[in-house]
């Protein structure tokens, strides 16, 4: 980045470390942050969507749907996350690819399984060999959303299934002898009232949400974990700027930057929760309602 780290080995002090800290590596580094926040942000809406599915199946009057709600919430928790972090990208990924043979290569006359490998023909590959290497990091954070948003939304839906029973019953009640059909209960009603009561449980599967982002880190995803592991270690000769072991210096800044995520998102979802509890016939909204004006 300046022009007096041309060659490194002249450099003593700050300039060799404003050279080492601002090489192509470290800016991968550095974007890798903005990564892990990227996929979480993109991540809880997935997730929401595959909760209020999972929700509202397990609650419907149709029992095939209430089976599948019900079953898909108590699969993903009764199963180690890590499980279906490497399962379902895998699963998603081969199972695209199969598709996409079946249309590309119709005539293809050997087996897709051989042996313990997964051959489908180039056209089929996703992506395909010639893509540039952004797309194949592209379609790697995709599968690793997907991932996260299987397994979290099916927390989420538990979480949201039991706000949902923690409406009052009176009020839908009220609304049905009012006449308001079953889908206008749900969306004026039952929604808007139930944030309240679904708050606190999604505001601990955001924080379980920032915790499992290492996990990118399984998936293949040079994330931020990876960007330590790799920086910190031991260089060689070879290697432009060598330096000792510090990886523990770039795992505390790990330390550091999941710490301060963690007190913004405690201090944002304080604000989220008095005003959502505003009015409410809940103790939160009894202390507010008391409070001094």
């Amino acid at each position: 980045m300046f022009d007096y780290c041309a060659n490194p080995d002249t450099l003593e002090g700050l300039r060799w470390f404003s050279c080492y800290l601002t090489t192509a590596k470290h800016m991968m580094f550095y974007e890798s942050f903005l990564v892990v926040i990227g996929l979480m942000l993109i991540t809880v809406p997935c997730a929401m969507a595959f909760g209020f599915g999972g929700a509202l199946a397990a609650r419907s009057h149709v029992t095939p749907l209430r089976w599948i709600g019900k079953g898909y919430a108590a699969m993903v928790r009764g199963v180690p996350d890590i499980a279906f972090f490497l399962f379902v990208p895998l699963a998603l990924d081969q199972g695209l690819e199969w598709m996409r043979h079946k249309v590309k290569c119709p005539d293809w006359d050997q087996p897709i399984r051989q042996g313990n490998d997964f051959v489908v023909c180039a056209q089929a590959k996703l992506p395909l060999g010639s893509a540039p290497q952004w797309q194949h990091e592209t379609y790697g954070i995709i599968l690793a959303v997907a991932a996260f948003a299987f397994v979290f939304g099916a927390f989420a839906a538990h979480v949201l299934s039991g706000a949902m029973n923690a409406v009052p019953k009176a009020q839908l009640e009220t609304a049905e002898a009012y006449g308001m059909t079953k889908g206008q209960i749900t969306r004026r009603i039952l929604i808007p009232q139930m944030w309240v009561y679904a708050l606190p449980g999604l505001s601990n599967l955001w924080m379980v949400l920032i915790k499992a982002t290492p996990l990118l880190f399984l998936l293949g995803v040079q994330d931020i974990v990876y960007w330590a592991r790799e920086l910190g270690g031991s260089k060689t000769s070879a290697y432009a700027y060598p330096h000792p072991d510090w990886r523990l210096y770039y795992f505390l800044a790990l330390l550091v930057f999941y710490l301060g995520l963690t007190k913004v998102s405690e201090i944002g979802l304080a604000r989220l929760n008095r005003r959502l509890s505003r009015g409410q016939a809940t103790l939160a909204g009894e202390e507010q309602r008391k409070a001094p004006a």
